[in-house]
C-alpha cells in the first residue's frame, strides 16, 4: 500500500527551460548552446553545472549564482513553469489520503519559490536545505522521515534513473520512472529505468497506481 508519494522537482514537476535560459542570458551565451551542453554533460554522467564550465572554464558557479541574485536576475518560478498535470494530480493524491512530499536536488531559494506557489503538498524541501543531495542514501532517509511512512509505503517519482530510481530502491522505497524531459526520454529504455516498480508517461498514472 502506498501511503506517501514523493516527487523529484526538475523535469518532474517543473520545466527546466527558464533555469538554463537565465544562465545562458547571464553568461551572454546562446540559449541553444547552453541547453545542448547541459544535455551532453548529463548524458556523459557529469554534473549538469559542467555545462557552464565548458562555456567559461574559470567560472565559480556559486559566486556567479550569488551575483545573479544580487543583480535581481536570480532563480524564478511561477505557475507557467509547472507541468499541467502537477496541481490536479497532487490534489487528487491528497484527496485519497496520500501524503505528498516534494523533495529534489535544488537550492534553498528554489524551495522558497516552490512554497510560494502554494502547491498541494504536505512537505516541500530541497537538497540545499537538507545539506545532502541525491543520490546519497541520507537524502532518501530524509524523504522517508518527511513522509512519515515506512520506506516500502513511500513512492518516489522522478525522471533520472541514476539519481531517482536506483538510490530510492536501494533505500527501500517504491519507485516510478517518469518519461518526461531530456533525461526521462534519454534513459527511458535502459535497464536502470526498467528497474523501477512503475514506468509512467504522465503523473496522471500515479492516481491509478495508488488507488489500484
Amino acid at each position: 500500500m502506498i501511503r506517501a508519494v514523493a516527487f523529484d522537482v526538475g523535469e518532474t514537476l517543473v520545466r527546466d527551460d527558464r533555469y538554463w535560459a537565465s544562465w545562458a542570458d547571464w553568461l551572454d551565451a546562446p540559449r541553444h548552446t547552453v541547453a545542448a551542453l547541459v544535455g551532453a554533460v548529463v548524458a556523459q554522467g557529469r554534473d549538469n553545472a559542467d555545462a557552464l564550465r565548458l562555456i567559461r572554464p574559470d567560472i565559480d558557479v556559486a559566486a556567479e549564482y550569488a551575483a545573479r541574485e544580487a543583480a535581481g536576475r536570480g532563480e524564478f518560478l511561477d505557475e507557467s513553469d509547472l507541468y499541467p498535470d502537477v496541481r490536479p494530480v497532487l490534489t487528487a493524491l491528497r484527496e485519497q489520503g496520500v501524503r505528498v512530499v516534494i523533495a529534489g536536488n535544488q537550492t534553498t531559494r528554489a524551495a522558497e519559490l516552490l512554497r510560494a506557489l502554494d502547491l498541494p503538498a504536505d512537505v516541500i524541501a530541497t537538497s540545499g536545505e537538507w545539506g545532502v543531495a541525491k543520490p546519497a542514501a541520507d537524502f532518501f532517509a530524509r524523504v522517508v522521515e518527511a513522509a512519515g511512512t515506512a520506506p516500502d509505503e513511500t513512492l518516489y517519482v522522478g525522471d533520472h534513473p541514476a539519481n531517482d530510481v536506483a538510490p530510492a530502491r536501494a533505500a527501500g522505497l517504491r519507485t516510478a520512472h517518469l518519461r518526461r524531459g531530456p533525461w526521462g526520454h534519454l534513459w527511458a529504455d535502459t535497464a536502470e529505468a526498467a528497474a523501477a516498480d512503475w514506468r509512467v508517461d504522465s503523473l496522471d498514472d500515479l492516481v491509478r497506481i495508488v488507488t489500484g
